[in-house]
C-alpha cells in the first residue's frame, strides 16, 4: 500500500486546495493531510480565519482524503516516517529553492519522494482573504465572529 503525505493551513478551503487532494490522491492508496494547529499558524506570523476544528474537519471531508491529523510543527520528513507515507505531496512554488533541495537529499536517504504539484492560479487563501478585508472590511477577528456566533459582520465594524 502506497501512503501519501501532504500538509497545509487549508483555510477558506477553495478549488487550489480540493485540486492538491485529488491530485495526491491520484498517486497513492492512502492519503494522509495534516492540518496546521492554529498555535503553528501564528507562529508562522499569519492568523488562520477558520479555526483549526474546523479547518480539518472540512479537510476529512474531502473525498479524497483517508485521514487527517494535526500538523504541530513544520518536520514533515517525520510526519512521513511516523505515518509510514513514502511520497510527500508539495505546491510547486518550493520547487528548486535551496531549502527544497535539502529537504529532497534529507527525503531521498529515508526512501520518501517529494512530488510537487502546481499551485492553481488565481486562487490562493491569502487572496479570498485580502479581497474580503477589502470588500467588505472584515478582520480576520470578525470573520471569526461571524462564523462561530452568528453575528451581524456589519455590527461589528
Amino acid at each position: 500500500m502506497v501512503i501519501g503525505y501532504t500538509a497545509g493551513v487549508y483555510d477558506l478551503f477553495h478549488v487550489g486546495h480540493l485540486n492538491l487532494l485529488k491530485n495526491a490522491k491520484g498517486f497513492c492508496d492512502k492519503l494522509v493531510v495534516g492540518v496546521t494547529v492554529d498555535d503553528l499558524v501564528m507562529y508562522k506570523g499569519k492568523q488562520a480565519m477558520i479555526p483549526f476544528e474546523d479547518r480539518i474537519e472540512i479537510v476529512r471531508s474531502c473525498k479524497y482524503v483517508d485521514a487527517a491529523v494535526p500538523q504541530y510543527d513544520m518536520d514533515k520528513l517525520t510526519a512521513c516516517k511516523k505515518l509510514g507515507a513514502s511520497i510527500l505531496f508539495v505546491g510547486d512554488d518550493w520547487y528548486g529553492t535551496d531549502k527544497w533541495k535539502e529537504y529532497e537529499a534529507e527525503f531521498e536517504k529515508e526512501g520518501i519522494r517529494i512530488v510537487y504539484f502546481p499551485y492553481t492560479k488565481g486562487i490562493s487563501s491569502t487572496r479570498i482573504t485580502k479581497a474580503l478585508q477589502e470588500i467588505r472590511g472584515w478582520s480576520t477577528e470578525v470573520a471569526r465572529n461571524a462564523i462561530h456566533l452568528n453575528v451581524d459582520v456589519d455590527e461589528e465594524k
